[in-house]
């Protein structure tokens, strides 16, 4: 009997081996593409016009934009209806650095940053606490203060707003090349940092947040602090899109800075994209720019569908058209979950 349980305790059960697969088929074409659709922004002024720049510039900042606030809404749990604080505080201070203190405009890119991520801290301070309505009335009443401060602050020329005229230095080709190499440099920060961070075993603690706070509190994750965090990161990457999108129009005011279309643009993006998922943001992007530019001309008509056609999404759709193309293809561009897949002997 001694020599039996002596042969079991020796015996080991080996079963299938395992590993662990993140990257897909789809995922290797995702990566091809979304190199040479960087390349092809950073080499913009080789084969596109003036005007096609400036249009790709600006759906770059929606993408971006609208990428931070699918971090804070869709992983994070906050709900933020004045990210146009940060574009606003983010492309003055661009302004008045380049324009008034005499730094290169593209490095004074760089610089404003600074303005958003200093303006995320307090705000956070004294908004954490709200939950749901009131946090998204505070960061709404928290952009208004900022209009309002700036409309009346002598410094940036109050509410007749401020012109880049220091961009006359530079010739046509060198403003085009510097905007382009930005704009890249944007959509790789906004959403290949995103993709990156939802990778990484932050990502991991961001997706148990969005599931359930409480619950992944009682695992050891510090949900305030990632909050925090995910709402300083989101006002860089909101305030980096609006100094490239204002130096792209050479021009800005407090009314245009601040305007409150900024969020909603973001939320129309990622609602009817999909929220909580890279793709979406991208499909909801294509289908508002090319939607502003064949029907703004209608006006209210044309707001009244794209907020109709929001509600309608978050009721009946409320993984928006990524959720309904994963219910027939699963087929991830940019996928973070992780399948174990049984290894062949």
């Amino acid at each position: 009997m001694t020599d039996a349980l002596a042969a079991a305790s020796t015996t080991t059960f080996d079963g299938p081996r395992v590993r662990v697969q993140r990257r897909t088929t789809s995922s290797i074409v995702a990566l091809i593409l979304s190199v040479v659709v960087l390349v092809a922004v950073a080499s913009m002024p080789l084969w596109a016009s003036q005007g096609l720049i400036r249009d790709i510039v600006r759906l770059c900042c929606y993408i971006a934009i609208a990428q931070m606030w699918n971090m804070l809404a869709g992983y994070a749990g906050i709900v933020s209806v004045g990210q146009q604080a940060f574009v606003g505080v983010a492309a003055y201070m661009m302004f008045i650095i380049a324009q008034l203190w005499g730094v290169d405009p593209f490095v004074a890119v760089v610089l404003a940053m600074i303005a958003p991520a200093l303006l995320a801290i307090p705000t956070y301070g004294l908004l954490h606490r709200l939950d749901g309505p009131y946090f998204a009335i505070g960061t709404w009443v928290i952009a208004e203060v900022m209009r309002l401060a700036t409309s009346n602050f002598g410094y940036v020329n109050a509410g007749a707003g401020m012109s880049l005229r220091v961009m006359t230095g530079y010739s046509a080709t060198e403003r085009a090349v510097g905007i382009s190499l930005l704009a890249a440099l944007m959509l790789l920060v906004t959403v290949g940092g995103s993709y990156w961070l939802l990778r990484s075993r932050y990502g991991l603690a961001l997706i148990a947040m969005r599931d359930n706070p409480i619950a992944a509190a009682s695992q050891g994750v510090n949900v305030s602090r990632l909050r925090f965090l995910i709402w300083v990161a989101a006002a860089v990457g909101t305030g980096l899109a609006g100094a490239i999108y204002f130096m792209a129009q050479l021009r800005i005011t407090p009314p245009s800075a601040y305007d409150p279309n900024w969020a909603n643009i973001a939320i129309f993006i990622v609602m009817v994209g999909g929220l909580g998922s890279l793709e979406g943001v991208i499909i909801g992007a294509l289908i508002y720019f090319f939607a502003d530019r064949w029907f703004g001309q209608y006006g209210a008509t044309y707001l009244v569908v794209l907020g109709l056609l929001t509600l309608f999404m978050a009721l009946f759709a409320r993984g928006g058209i990524w959720g309904l193309i994963c219910k027939v293809v699963d087929a991830p561009w940019f996928p973070t979950r992780r399948t174990l897949v049984e290894e062949r002997q």
